[in-house]
């Protein structure tokens, strides 16, 4: 009733998504048409494109939105098949957000979803290939932007550290897990990965010593576990 007396976005909005919840996808775009352009519209618009099996028109909704949640699930999805369609589709939504003005964390999270895409597209390489390489430093670059857009992101910091020490460049990963520990003295990870380069460069009184600061802070941390096996096994 009241949307036949005095239309407005918000009546407009809930009856919807009260469309969508009962399954009406028809109806809830006979609502969301009627509101003017914006992030909602466009959001309620990838909604319902979703509840009719549309997911392509879908997608294009949540970019224009944006919405990185649903475009992170939906890359997600692709990159169990193909890892390099999951990283253009990351990639639009990062342009995106960087012609939007988003706020920068947002955009850094995108690019550290990218760097991790990178990084399952080189895996399915030659190992060692030229190729390979290719995606590993993409990888690199996307984790290096990361970082500074959100420098206080001791997680970022990490990523870009273990990127650094996977492309063999221990000066720079040591650096970056120093960082990271700066940013976070409470990061095991951090202090942990400081433990790898030192083992790596063949200081062992070092790793150990690292390995049992890192312990102490989380003996449960994915670095942790990997400087132990290091120096379990070599």
């Amino acid at each position: 009733m009241l949307d036949r007396v005095a239309p407005a976005p918000y009546v407009e909005t809930t009856l919807a998504r009260a469309a969508l919840e009962r399954g009406d996808p028809g109806a809830a775009e006979r609502y969301a048409v009627r509101l003017p352009g914006s992030p909602a519209r466009d959001e309620l618009m990838a909604r319902i494109a979703l509840a009719r099996g549309e997911n392509a028109l879908a997608t294009e909704y949540f970019l224009a939105a944006p919405d990185p949640a649903a475009i992170a699930i939906g890359a997600e999805a692709l990159a169990r098949g193909d890892p390099e369609a999951a990283y253009a589709l990351e990639n639009l939504l990062a342009v995106r957000l960087g012609r939007s003005a988003t706020h920068p964390d947002a955009r850094a999270q995108s690019y550290w979803e990218l760097g991790r895409l990178a990084n399952r597209k080189a895996w399915r390489e030659v190992p060692g290939s030229v190729r390979q390489r290719e995606w590993l430093e993409r990888g690199l670059l996307d984790f290096d932007t990361a970082v500074s857009l959100a420098p206080l992101s001791e997680r970022y910091v990490v990523e870009d550290a273990n990127q650094a020490d996977l492309l063999g460049d221990r000066t720079r990963a040591r650096a970056l897990f120093a960082r990271a520990a700066d940013i976070d003295p409470a990061s095991a990870d951090a202090v942990a990965g400081l433990g790898v380069v030192a083992w790596e460069s063949g200081d062992r009184p070092a790793a150990d010593a690292y390995l049992a600061r890192s312990r102490r802070i989380d003996p449960g941390a994915s670095m942790v576990r990997a400087l132990e096996r290091d120096l379990r096994e070599r």
